[in-house]
């Protein structure tokens, strides 16, 4: 009836209170773009390119669209790179800050963009190495001109890095040409003070510090073609994208998009961890990262819990952890099988929580080509070393607003979080926290930016302190002849004559 298959997956993942219920953000309602995601259709834009410009954004906006595994978000590019009519498609990742393109071939891509053929392009004269949590890149950082036609109807100047040096970064089949980081410029390379594109936008554009993201893609296969869409809204939010209330966790630290996860539960039962777990070290919203990643002990709890839940007995361990795939026959579906998973979020009024739930069309996620007779599944959640990481298979389930100047993260209900009518995701609330903690998220440790500067001080300090050492050694001082005391220790003492007795 059911069969289990092992099939060798290779998992890209790069990169890398009562509570009332939130209100939607008033005035500007932003600028919506598509976000395209590998695989979707992309419409070539027609004009020629050897524009003195880079135009970052198509003219029907960002596009998002189906992509490997609907699980990557791009959006398109245009300029100086070297098909006349191509168009870059860049990653949108909320867990970095640097926005960088290929500026040179590559054998995994079809297109760059060639600054030299930019008459407005500025080099800064350095290069900067940004690395993920698998991937890396080197490129030179320079400032060229953005245009988004569609809502700002105008250009900004804004920095960017042109990679000319990487290691599994571009892959193959994945064809996303670059990325945009959409984090705060703490985490931007080299330092904080390179701003960052979106920072730039903000402060050209004169638009509100706040964009969102609807990502679809629940039940498209990993490896497709599936076309549907999703959206990038910069300044604002678009109502036609969300339904019923937004609901708002605060941002616990200004780096990366930082919040507080209070528990878990794994169909409707608690996994009854410290909720330190979960924010060990960090919780964050990333959107360039494909699943959801836990800390290690709570991944295993989630395991467990799952494994015990699910009516499949004597489950794969290779599944859980990524190496094998699970496949039915083409007839059945596996989703029934598994339980909801839920993730209660601390709200803005501190003594109330909400939660969002997946249901298992989200994390046991489809995968193309494994063969004729079945169809094979992977599971959607892998460990982490260094964080909580709610990925793309949890941001598909819902709009997701980044309101950076109100310091907090929204999250609501997605239309297209929907399979043959039925929702996949829900969100629910408020509940009271009064059995928790009211501080979940461990005494933070310093992020890199600061690091760099106690790196910096402590060596200051040292080197000064060697200086002063070397000049009072080299500095003669007067000595003056003491009276030989008899017990006083040295070359010509007790112990010296004694030990050659």
């Amino acid at each position: 009836m059911r069969a289990t298959l092992t099939v060798s997956s290779e998992l890209d993942d790069i990169c890398k209170d009562p509570i009332s219920k939130s209100g939607h953000m008033h005035g500007s309602q932003g600028v919506r773009t598509s976000v395209c995601l590998l695989g979707g259709t992309v419409q070539p834009l027609t004009d020629g390119c050897g524009t003195s410009q880079v135009e970052v954004l198509s003219r029907e906006g960002l596009e998002l669209r189906g992509g490997p595994g609907g699980r990557r978000r791009e959006s398109q590019a245009r300029g100086g790179h070297r098909k006349p009519g191509d168009s870059l498609k860049i990653l949108v990742d909320t867990g970095s800050s640097n926005f960088a393109v290929a500026g040179a071939p590559h054998s995994y891509i079809d297109s760059y963009f060639d600054a030299e053929r930019s008459s407005t392009y500025r080099s800064k004269g350095f290069d900067v190495t940004v690395k993920y949590t698998q991937g890396s890149w080197t490129g030179f950082v320079g400032e060229d001109v953005v245009t988004i036609p569609k809502g700002f109807n105008s250009s900004f100047l804004v920095n960017i890095a042109t990679i000319f040096e990487s290691e599994n970064f571009f892959l193959p089949g994945i064809k996303w040409n670059g990325i945009l980081g959409l984090a705060y410029a703490a985490l931007a390379k080299p330092s904080s003070s390179l701003e960052t594109f979106f920072d730039s936008l903000v402060a050209q554009a004169k638009i509100p510090n706040v964009f969102s993201m609807q990502m679809c893609g629940a039940g498209l296969p990993v490896a497709g073609s599936g076309t549907n869409g999703g959206s990038l809204v910069l300044g604002g939010i678009e109502p036609s994208l969300y339904k019923g209330d937004i609901w708002y966790t605060p941002i616990k630290e200004e780096w990366y998009y930082q919040i507080e996860i209070l528990k878990l539960e794994i169909g409707g039962q608690s996994l009854n961890l410290d909720c330190r777990e979960y924010n060990a070290d960090k919780a964050i919203v990333d959107s360039g990262t494909t699943l959801l990643r836990l800390p290690q002990k709570v991944f295993n709890a989630v395991v467990e819990a799952v494994a015990r839940t699910s009516l499949i007995p004597e489950f794969s361990d290779g599944f859980w952890t990524g190496s094998q795939l699970a496949c039915w026959t083409n007839s059945e579906t596996p989703w029934s099988y598994f339980p909801k998973i839920s993730i209660y979020l601390r709200d803005e009024n501190s003594s109330r929580s909400f939660r969002v739930t997946i249901l298992p069309q989200l994390y046991i996620q489809p995968m193309m080509g494994a063969g004729l007779n079945y169809e094979c599944y992977r599971f959607g959640i892998s460990p982490s070393t260094n964080a909580l990481v709610i990925g793309a298979t949890v941001m598909e389930g819902f709009y997701v607003i980044f309101d950076r100047a109100r310091k907090r993260v929204g999250f609501a209900a997605s239309p297209c979080a929907e399979m043959a009518g039925a929702p996949v995701s829900e969100i629910s609330g408020p509940f009271s926290t009064d059995d928790i903690a009211s501080n979940c998220v461990p005494a933070l440790p310093l992020n890199e930016p600061i690091l760099w500067i106690v790196s910096y001080a402590l060596m200051s300090v040292c080197a000064v302190i060697l200086l002063i050492l070397i000049v009072l050694l080299l500095l003669p001082f007067p000595c003056r002849q003491l009276p030989r005391d008899p017990e006083v220790v040295n070359d010509e003492s007790s112990l010296v004559r004694h030990r050659w007795k």
